[in-house]
């Protein structure tokens, strides 16, 4: 009987909110309604995402950032009612599922997952540019045909 009102619950709190896919080595700008006293107001998050977990109304997701020399890490229920929205701004191709070992890097490095081809995204338009070596020399061919 709990199993049944538990997936009742659950699926009608999944199909409620329309979440893009997250994805390991994305940057994402999670925005999150926040009170202060009688104040609402939406606070940006922005950073790498290095894990996702769980799964169905309990999934979550790390985001990692460098502010001011300091690491700073924050988990995100998907579906908290607190999270407003999710928009990607970036993707690289990882080859783990947790990005663990971005937590000792410093500097430049520690939001470099690695070189090559990285996705760049616009808010307004789904994907703006790839870029990479192969991608600036088909540019270039096409161009000079």
């Amino acid at each position: 009987m709990d199993s049944e009102l538990f997936k009742k619950v659950s699926s009608k709190m999944i199909s409620n909110k329309v979440l893009p896919s997250i994805k390991v080595g994305q940057t994402v700008r999670v925005e999150t309604i926040t009170k202060d006293g009688d104040k609402t107001r939406i606070q940006q998050f922005t950073g790498l995402v290095i894990a996702v977990k769980g799964s169905g109304i309990n999934k979550t997701f790390t985001v990692r950032k460098v502010s001011d020399g300091y690491g700073v890490e924050k988990i995100f229920p998907f579906y908290s009612p607190i999270v407003k929205s999710i928009k990607i701004i970036k993707e690289e191709k990882v080859r783990r599922s947790k990005l663990y070992f971005m937590r000792d890097r410093v500097g430049k490095s520690a939001m470099r997952v690695r070189k090559g081809r990285t996705k760049v995204f616009n808010e307004q338009l789904n994907i703006v540019s790839a870029t990479s070596s192969q991608a600036s020399d088909q540019a270039v061919e096409d161009a000079s045909q």
